[in-house]
């Protein structure tokens, strides 16, 4: 069976963006993508740098990891508002909204049911693994279907932004293992961790 990774870019602090939720990579935004960064997407995630971003480069390897990628509406929206309907045509492509109402390019299917239940027949099917792209708030709804987390993480702070798992998330411990890990000369790390069957217990 197929896995849910929930592949993110994440502050030191704990940040996925910062606290109006735009595209902190963007042409505004305060997020280094230093050199290193970016080759060792290239060279091990191609599937996961956007259409766009692949053109530019001139790539076109499919990527090992992923031929799936899910994320929420305000996720999906920082490509709209760029004209961009679709930001991974190379792989199959779900969004998960209940406002959204017709998707707004064919090849973008929108998800209005439960993401749960939805992601759960996703990992039945065949396939590579499926990549949660993000927001945090689809990753909090899907917190307990994520089995592997890769943390993209970079050596800086925000102080205050969108969480790793939004803002609503539910207080619900869980262990992971690190399985491996990547530390780039720019400080920049790449982290995966796997969920560990551990259950922890709190006490009152």
């Amino acid at each position: 069976m197929r896995k849910l990774v929930y592949f993110i870019a994440s502050t030191l602090d704990g940040f996925i963006a910062g606290p109006d939720g735009a595209d902190p990579t963007g042409p505004d935004g305060f997020w280094p993508i230093p050199e290193d960064y970016v080759a060792h997407l290239i060279a091990e995630y191609p599937e996961t740098l956007p259409g766009p971003a692949r053109a530019a480069l001139s790539i076109t390897a499919e990527g090992a990891h992923f031929d799936t990628v899910v994320e929420g509406r305000r996720s999906y929206e920082i490509g709209l508002k760029a004209g961009v309907t679709d930001a991974y045509p190379h792989l199959r492509h779900l969004v998960f909204s209940r406002t959204l109402g017709e998707s707004p390019d064919p090849a973008v299917e929108i998800v209005a049911t439960d993401p749960v239940a939805r992601v759960k027949e996703l990992k039945q099917e065949g396939g590579k693994d499926i990549w949660l792209v993000g927001g945090g708030e689809l990753a909090a709804s899907l917190y307990t279907e994520i089995d592997t987390l890769i943390v993209k993480l970079s050596p800086m702070t925000i102080g205050a932004g969108i969480p790793l798992f939004g803002r609503n998330a539910s207080f619900e411990p869980a262990a992971w293992a690190l399985r491996s890990h990547k530390v780039l000369a720019s400080g920049a790390a790449y982290l995966t961790y796997e969920r560990n069957a551990t259950t922890l217990t709190v006490s009152s």
